[in-house]
């Protein structure tokens, strides 16, 4: 089953001599059970597709669904309220409240939804487990290293029943063992129901993915399975650039 769909997506950014085309014509499907890894160089688009998947930003052309509700069509309420029940985002600026807690910034989403105080809290502690931060969910973000901090965006991002999951860079501030435990947390996420986009720079991350997305100057120029042999795939796109 289809969880996210774009459809000849174009994004341009500005007018007229000074138009940024960010994106052009990519269409991209994910599946139920699925994660696809999106890599390319810096500037290439990536960012910019996840923003468009999880309805952040709008195309200025073609269009893109979730679940099979077409994003364009939705009303602000609908649509934050898609994000916030289907659609788990992990950041690379990360967005944690500093004026909450680990616990309540994990919670936060769950109580908006009608969850109760109790339960939710319980779930983030948890979440909080799950990335090897036990203990922790009194502090604050600024009390949390940088790493730390991290951990406590892609619990958020997991938590509850999310249909669609969005990480960009997720392991960008972890070390090697952590951020492991982070793509096998986003793994089973996918393995149980979800569907993934992940963007990386790093092959050995893609490496756990079930495809793998290129991206280039806003196009899609190539598309493979699961990587044997990462580096050398991904040294092999660098020189065709």
């Amino acid at each position: 089953m289809t969880v996210l769909s774009l459809h000849e997506v174009r994004r341009v950014h500005g007018s007229g001599e000074t138009a940024v085309t960010a994106l052009d014509g990519v269409s991209l499907s994910v599946g139920t059970g699925e994660l696809v890894a999106v890599m390319g160089p810096s500037g290439s688009g990536k960012s910019t597709l996840l923003n468009l998947s999880g309805g952040l930003d709008r195309p200025t052309k073609g269009t893109v669904a979730v679940d099979g509700i077409v994003l364009d069509t939705c009303r602000r309420r609908e649509l934050a309220a898609l994000r916030r029940q289907r659609i788990g985002y992990v950041f690379q600026d990360l967005n944690l409240l500093a004026g909450l807690t680990a616990a309540e910034n994990i919670a936060l989403p769950l109580e908006l939804d009608g969850v109760s105080s109790r339960r939710a809290r319980e779930l983030a502690e948890t979440a909080l487990a799950d990335v090897d931060l036990d203990g922790l969910g009194g502090r604050f973000p600024d009390e949390l290293s940088g790493g730390q901090q991290q951990r406590v965006a892609i619990a958020r991002a997991l938590i509850g029943r999310r249909r669609l999951v969005l990480a960009d860079e997720p392991t960008g501030a972890l070390d090697s063992h952590t951020g492991e435990s982070v793509l096998r947390l986003l793994r089973s996420k996918v393995d149980g129901g979800a569907a993934g986009v992940l963007v990386t720079h790093d092959a050995r991350h893609a490496a756990w993915a079930d495809r793998v997305v290129f991206l280039r100057d806003g196009r899609i120029v190539d598309t493979t399975g699961p990587l044997d042999r990462p580096e050398e795939l991904l040294s092999t796109q660098d020189g065709q650039r």
